[in-house]
């Protein structure tokens, strides 16, 4: 929860991963709140109330994940928030003349995202999620010490790039100044 505010915050890109992250710790422990205390909620080190508010956080993350039928694989409707909304301004961007450095960050990235959609068989994902599903697979291998090819480390160097672009300008949107009502006149 403290790690996810900060993270939505800063970095959306990072935010997604980690709440993927998050709902693969869910499974692990077998969406047992109990596990879930125990391993995750107690080694955060804080104070018992933050403690309690952030197995609160777990426990609605569960009910969700229940609610809608993502317990054993899927991701819970924020998170796919987070994808719509990034594909939006993705698709955006790059009929913008304005978004040159984006649009060429996306061409370098394109033949990454055509190689991962034709060996998976999910053509109909959106692009970015077809990246993040990369990056996340990517993390993964890593966290489980399994060797990686240079091939594969070089496409996730790019698409994280590509990612960190898409990240950059859904920051950029985000705090996006509204004119103030002198400012109009």
């Amino acid at each position: 929860m403290i790690i996810a505010q900060k993270k939505r915050k800063e970095n959306i890109a990072e935010y997604l991963l980690y709440m993927w992250q998050v709902e693969d710790l869910i499974r692990a422990n077998g969406s047992d709140m109990q596990r879930i205390r125990e391993n995750i909620v107690g080694r955060y080190g804080q104070p018992p109330e933050v403690c309690e508010e952030i197995s609160r956080w777990y426990g609605e993350l569960i009910d969700m994940m229940r609610s809608e039928g993502v317990m054993e694989k899927g991701h819970i409707q924020i998170n796919k928030n987070v994808i719509i909304a990034l594909t939006g301004l993705h698709l955006q961007l790059l009929k913008s003349p304005k978004e040159m450095v984006y649009q060429a960050a996306y061409y370098k990235t394109l033949p990454y995202i055509v190689q991962l959609r034709s060996k998976s068989g999910e053509e109909d994902i959106p692009e970015p999620e077809t990246c993040f599903v990369a990056v996340y697979g990517y993390l993964l291998l890593k966290m489980q010490g399994r060797e990686v090819s240079a091939e594969t480390t070089e496409a996730v160097q790019q698409i994280s790039t590509f990612l960190a672009v898409l990240a950059s300008k859904y920051a950029e949107e985000s705090n996006r100044e509204i004119p103030s009502k002198e400012q109009n006149v």
